[in-house]
Formats: structure tokens, C-alpha cells, sequence
């Protein structure tokens, strides 16, 4: 197999093609979606193009499965990170909070997609012998600027060394079940 001189004799056409970039942008848009459909679509073109370059279907359809959950993989630790990132920037503004002021928030991703804005309030301080934590109620902007229908939601953050950090680990899922 090569580039450039090394050609598949029986059928005629070189043996390995380079990506195109219009190839590569669709590639990088799916990962940059992050929805739930990037791993399958990824995932279905790979093994779609293996299979007919190899001419073997089984190894096509290892491709797609390994394609599908590689790049299931990187979503959802994108995705994962961006969160963090939100949690963070929300705890940061609640550390030198007294309860009842409401003071914005904000968080620039390095990619500007999904940038997210709204306000903050503590609505109780719990100091325990174990972890100073804070109540507080948020709400994530629909629109430029804060309004009252936006949606609010109530968590906690707590002091930990490095500064304020959101609590809970994951918020009640619909996955599971009765069990919020």
C-alpha cells in the first residue's frame, strides 16, 4: 500500500486515498455538535469507507463500532469538561456572596459555542465542623440579558482548598427512575 506510484492492480485505482478537507471539516463538525447522533454518523461514514476500500464488510463494521465509541468517548469528555467549566465559574462567584444578593455569572468557552450567562443568589450559608457550604438558586439566561421566566435551579457549592467548588456530582437524571 502507498500514496502515490502504488496502485491496486486487479481494479486500477490507487490503493490508499487522502482525506479531502471537506472530509476532515465534516469529521471535526460532527465532534463539534455534541449531540448524541456525532458518534453514530462518525461512526457509520468510517466503517461505510473501510468496508469498501477493504472489501470486507466485518472489517467495516468493526471500524464503525470502534469509530462510534471513540468519538461517543471525546463528546461526552468535552461535553464533560464544558460543565465543569460552567459549575466552576458559578461557584467562583458565590465564594465572597452574603445570602441574598444576587450578583451575575458568566462563562466564555475557548470555543464560543454554548457560552452561558444568568444570575446567582445564596440563599443559605451551612457551616459545619466538616465543610463551609452554600446554598444558592441560579438561573441560565435564555436571551443577552437575565430575565425573570428563565429558568432557576437550586445546588450546592463547598470551600475546598483550591476555592469553591460545586458539591453535587451529578444532578437527578431521568434515568433513574424512581430512584431521584
Amino acid at each position: 500500500m502507498g500514496l502515490r506510484r502504488t496502485r491496486h492492480r486487479t481494479v486500477g485505482r490507487p490503493a490508499v486515498k487522502r482525506l479531502t478537507p471537506a472530509a476532515c471539516g465534516l469529521g471535526a463538525l460532527i465532534l463539534l455538535t455534541g449531540c448524541s447522533a456525532a458518534g453514530g454518523i462518525a461512526g457509520a461514514v468510517a466503517g461505510a469507507a473501510t468496508g469498501s476500500v477493504s472489501m470486507n464488510p466485518l472489517v467495516g463494521y468493526a471500524v464503525a463500532v470502534g469509530v462510534r465509541a471513540a468519538t461517543d468517548t471525546a463528546v461526552s469528555y468535552v461535553m464533560r469538561k464544558r460543565q465543569q467549566a460552567e459549575q466552576n465559574a458559578i461557584a467562583a462567584v458565590i465564594g465572597p456572596l452574603p445570602p441574598g444578593v444576587v450578583q451575575p455569572w458568566e462563562i466564555q468557552h475557548d470555543i464560543p459555542i454554548g457560552d452561558e450567562h444568568g444570575e446567582v443568589q445564596v440563599t443559605r450559608v451551612i457551616d459545619t465542623a466538616l465543610a463551609d457550604c452554600k446554598e444558592l438558586v441560579f438561573s441560565v439566561a435564555r436571551k443577552k440579558a437575565p430575565q425573570p421566566d428563565d429558568p432557576r435551579y437550586v445546588t450546592t457549592a463547598c470551600h475546598q482548598s483550591g476555592g469553591w467548588k460545586w458539591a453535587e456530582a451529578e444532578p437527578a437524571v431521568a434515568r433513574w427512575g424512581s430512584l431521584q
